[in-house]
């Protein structure tokens, strides 16, 4: 789904023949008043009309102590003198192109539930001069970083522009306009103009839907969060010993006994088909890839309990509602349980549009080295014969990953970690999660209501000062592909709750994953994070501990 909407826009960039453009970005470049061609083909320029409000004199000195509240601090940042811009009640979201209106709509869907304004989603070429927030599909960075997700933001007297070369450089670009926004009226922006793209292309969040159920809403609201502080990728953590969380056609008793419980004895839950598609989408619309997880050999009590016939120990399973783990496993050498995995993994493959399926790989006690590696020889080619590409917990470093696998670590035994950093060095990259830092489910500093500490305690500047690239001593800095933050759901029992544990770290880990590391500073980054209190209050967030 994100190449095919790429691709659209791409194909949208102007096509030269003969000395005739046949498609227009904007009146103006993005380096001075030069007309461009018109529209239509004609020949003819377009008049520069409003040449002011797109090429606005870039603010050369640092931001001004109103809008220095961006989090994941950008690549530059830069304030100056000149009146600031208050959108009102004329102001439009202007996409450049036609192209650039799905990106538009969302945009203006966002800053109208910031703002209370109208906010109308327009497509016109040339710009309004004091009354529109501008994204201009921009193919040529003229200085911009390079990369789908780089953009240029330059706020004027004039409104506010956001060029890029993709659909979601604009995306990620309104991210940084909401946070110049203020919380509450008068919505006065100065001038500044940020240029930007991340650090790491894989940058995530893991929800644990397994240990206790969130309906699609809960699951949507989760979403704006990532977004906000552009994460990329969503990985559900759809199945483990407490439930069984997504239909899979003909396998009904996996939601119909699997699926009834979670931790404490409640009732559980799950999603259909339909449901998981809207989410996808959802998720799709926002740039946001959802990586679905499996968890197998282990951590498959409800698969278990649903069909007996999977279960390594041939003895009879419960529900289970407990915390504990590593207790469970599917048969290794049963052509049930390989039936059972092509059937799941085909059947979520066709639902999911981005290019990974997660299939756990942890904890499995229950099993020797040699049935794991048994296993895992059976289980990934299953992934690869429905097109996608395998992604586990780093545990798979032991089962001799497939070419192209893609480790989670998460922190455990020195071994463990050895045997990550000899895979990375012969080319499998690595999603750094470590569970001393980046596992939003450990408590603050041991009194909060919520979370556990068996990673030990995690404040937030311990969840902000640590280094993905050298996290691991002797493992590539080039094989780390991106940072995740975990939020597993043992204690969580609301999207409240999740709320809770995730704010405010989810700021520091966006920052690991986003921003160059000679930007990043915990005095500074306290500052900037504190800003954004005043946001969360209005959303009705409860978090765990003020930064102020």
């Amino acid at each position: 789904m994100m190449r095919r909407r790429a691709l659209a826009f791409f194909l949208s960039v102007p096509i030269v023949a003969a000395g005739a453009a046949v498609w227009i970005t904007d009146a103006t470049s993005s380096s001075g008043g030069t007309p461009k061609a018109d529209p239509s083909g004609a020949g003819g320029p377009v008049p520069p009309t409003t040449a002011a409000a797109e090429t606005p004199e870039s603010p050369s000195g640092p931001l001004h102590a109103d809008a220095r509240g961006l989090v994941p601090i950008p690549v530059e940042a830069l304030g100056g003198p000149g009146r600031p811009w208050t959108p009102a009640r004329d102001t439009r979201v202007r996409a450049a192109t036609e192209a650039a209106r799905p990106v538009a709509e969302v945009v203006a869907a966002e800053l109208r539930a910031a703002t209370g304004l109208p906010l109308p989603v327009v497509v016109d070429a040339r710009s309004r001069a004091g009354t529109d927030i501008s994204l201009v599909p921009d193919p040529d960075p003229a200085g911009r970083p390079d990369g789908d997700e780089a953009y240029e933001l330059v706020v004027a007297e004039h409104g506010a522009t956001i060029r890029a070369g993709a659909p979601a450089g604009l995306y990620r670009g309104a991210q940084t306009l909401r946070q110049l926004v203020p919380a509450k009226p008068p919505f006065e922006l100065r001038p500044a103009v940020v240029r930007d793209a991340p650090r790491y292309p894989y940058r995530g969040i893991m929800i644990d839907l397994a240990r206790h159920f969130y309906p699609p809403a809960e699951m949507r609201r989760l979403i704006d969060h990532l977004a906000a502080y552009k994460f990329n990728h969503l990985h559900l953590h759809l199945t483990d010993d407490q439930g069984w969380r997504i239909a899979i056609e003909g396998r009904p008793r996996l939601t119909g006994i699997g699926a009834a419980t979670q931790v404490g004895g409640g009732p559980g839950g799950f999603w259909t088909a339909d449901d998981y598609r809207a989410v996808t989408d959802y998720a799709g619309e926002r740039f946001i890839t959802v990586v679905p997880e499996i968890d197998i050999p282990g951590h498959t009590n409800a698969a278990i309990v649903a069909y007996p016939e999977l279960a390594h120990d041939g003895k009879p399973h419960v529900p289970y509602t407990g915390t504990q783990v590593g207790f469970s496993s599917l048969r290794i050498d049963g052509e049930a349980t390989y039936t059972f995995l092509d059937e799941v993994l085909g059947r979520l493959a066709e639902l999911t549009p981005g290019p990974y399926l997660h299939i756990g790989g942890d904890e499995t006690h229950t099993l020797e080295p040699a049935q794991y590696r048994a296993f895992m020889a059976r289980a990934q080619p299953l992934v690869a014969k429905h097109g996608k590409q395998t992604m586990a917990w780093h545990q798979l470093a032991s089962g001799d990953p497939a070419p192209g696998a893609i480790l989670e670590y998460w922190g455990a035994s020195k071994q463990d970690a050895a045997k990550v950093v000899a895979a990375a060095r012969a080319g499998h990259k690595v999603v750094m999660a470590p569970a001393d830092h980046a596992y939003l489910d450990m408590k603050y500093s041991g009194g909060e209501r919520l979370g556990v500490t068996w990673a030990g305690t995690v404040d937030v500047r311990k969840s902000y000062d640590w280094e993905p690239s050298t996290h691991l001593p002797g493992m590539p800095a080039d094989a780390v592909l991106g940072v995740e933050g975990a939020l597993w759901g043992e204690t969580i029992r609301s999207v409240a709750d999740a709320e809770y544990l995730l704010f405010p770290r989810i700021a520091s880990v966006a920052e690991a994953a986003w921003s160059p590391p000679e930007r990043r500073d915990w005095a500074d980054f306290r500052t900037r994070a504190a800003a954004h209190e005043a946001r969360w209050d209005a959303q009705g967030i409860k978090y765990a501990h003020k930064l102020k």
